[in-house]
């Protein structure tokens, strides 16, 4: 099994890996059914021959709670690709994207009143560019409550990260 990681897959919102082997998708799958019941009292989580969804079983729920969403296909080689991705819930997931969505959108829209307005030599909107600023402190703010989720939460996806390596290695190495 070789694994690949790149520094940018550090610093994303979603952080994410690679992992090769010469398991077939099925297998793989079976495989981690196996695992994910011999560790039931740790993790939980959904199983296909496409997509798998982990996540650790905690006392309490916070806002990023993570999961694994391991991902397999097929190479040009036939070797089997597995893609881990971390992230929180679906819904926890899409709230941030709709708060980056929505802050976005509105710094694009008070940036261009701001400039529009220079250029027709208007003051209609003198509070356009200090509305953009607030906008972009937004985003700044919503992009460290995700990186303060992930390191609340930098235990769990080590074991998320554990538990995607030994489930690999260990059935590997029967086959």
């Amino acid at each position: 099994m070789e694994t690949k990681e790149t520094t940018l897959d550090k610093i994303r919102n979603r952080p994410r890996f690679k992992m090769y082997t010469h398991l077939s998708k099925e297998t793989y799958a079976e495989n981690l059914k196996k695992y994910l019941i011999e560790h039931k009292d740790e993790f939980t989580g959904n199983v296909n021959t496409e997509v798998a969804t982990i996540s650790v079983l905690t006392k309490d729920d916070n806002y990023w709670k993570p999961c694994l969403a391991l991902r397999t296909e097929l190479d040009d080689e036939e070797i089997t690709v597995i893609r881990g991705v971390f992230g929180p819930s679906s819904a926890v997931w899409t709230f941030f994207m709709f708060l980056y969505f929505l802050f976005t959108i509105s710094w694009m829209t008070f940036f261009t009143m701001y400039y529009v307005e220079n250029q027709i030599n208007s003051h209609e909107f003198p509070w356009a560019l200090h509305a953009s600023f607030v906008m972009l402190i937004f985003i700044a703010a919503t992009y460290a409550a995700a990186r303060f989720g992930q390191s609340k939460a930098k235990e769990e996806m080590k074991k998320l990260r554990k538990f995607a390596e030994e489930s690999t290695l260990k059935f590997e190495k029967t086959v």
